[in-house]
């Protein structure tokens, strides 16, 4: 039978040891047979044997210490040895953010994000975004793996691309920027700005905002700002705006 997992400093770091995997639910099963992709990587790449320890979780805050005990050709089921709960981190900051034409800049942005440790993710349609066929499966992936690289039990929620007028209306956050080069009255550098939580910040494509959008913007309470003294990628802009604001004072 399983017990809970213990919550010393010194078993957190026993755990760290082991390698990280990801499955898609936990419900309490003592038993799990990984899917096959992850026994590959389990029996193929890291040649892991019977009795060997490894970490799965399921990004949605569940951290489980297990121990393999069936091997096959390609399969592996490990069993529960402990489990814990892991709190998400205590600022609770989403990004909309153009999507780009080069899809591998929108990709590493999606790794940088979740190493960062966004709660929310939101793919933005601007006036001035080139439209690329979003692959919402292959861009998840790309979290999970960066969520399991850090080491973290929370995967950001990403969501499918949404309008930038529809984005702007839906959002309830206490703390709402968008990001843009034009000046502004109260324009204001995002550093400057303490922390609250739930915030959001939208970050535009390569052609910045328009008009119409700023203005949409900052007539549904948004905050202008900007992300210092250079003109950023759209990549760039989104990793310094995350950085800033799961810092800020």
């Amino acid at each position: 039978m399983f017990k809970s997992y213990p919550e010393s400093l010194g078993d957190i770091f026993f755990s760290m040891a082991f390698p990280f995997f990801y499955i898609s639910n936990y419900y309490g099963e003592q038993l799990l047979a990984l899917d096959e992709e992850t026994s590959r990587h389990v029996l193929q790449v890291l040649r892991m044997k019977n009795s060997e320890k490894l970490n799965l979780t399921d990004g949605k805050g569940h951290l489980l210490i297990c121990e393999i005990v069936e091997t096959g050709k390609k399969t592996c089921t490990v069993r529960v040895l402990t489990t814990s709960n892991q709190q998400p981190l205590t600022r609770n900051v989403s990004i909309a953010i153009s999507l780009l034409k080069n899809s591998s800049r929108f990709e590493w942005f999606l790794e940088k994000a979740t190493e960062i440790g966004l709660r929310e993710i939101i793919p933005l349609i601007c006036d001035r975004t080139v439209k690329e066929k979003f692959r919402h499966d292959r861009m998840n992936a790309i979290c999970i793996s960066a969520m399991l690289q850090s080491q973290q039990c929370w995967l950001p929620k990403l969501y499918e691309p949404v309008e930038f007028a529809k984005a702007i209306s839906a959002s309830s956050a206490k703390q709402k920027f968008i990001a843009f080069c034009a000046e502004a009255k109260d324009k204001k550098n995002l550093s400057t700005f303490p922390s609250y939580n739930p915030s959001t910040i939208f970050i535009g494509p390569e052609g910045d905002f328009s008009s119409k959008e700023i203005e949409l913007a900052l007539q549904n309470a948004f905050q202008p700002v900007s992300l210092g003294e250079t003109r950023l990628r759209t990549e760039t802009a989104g990793v310094v705006a995350a950085t800033l604001m799961m810092n800020a004072l």
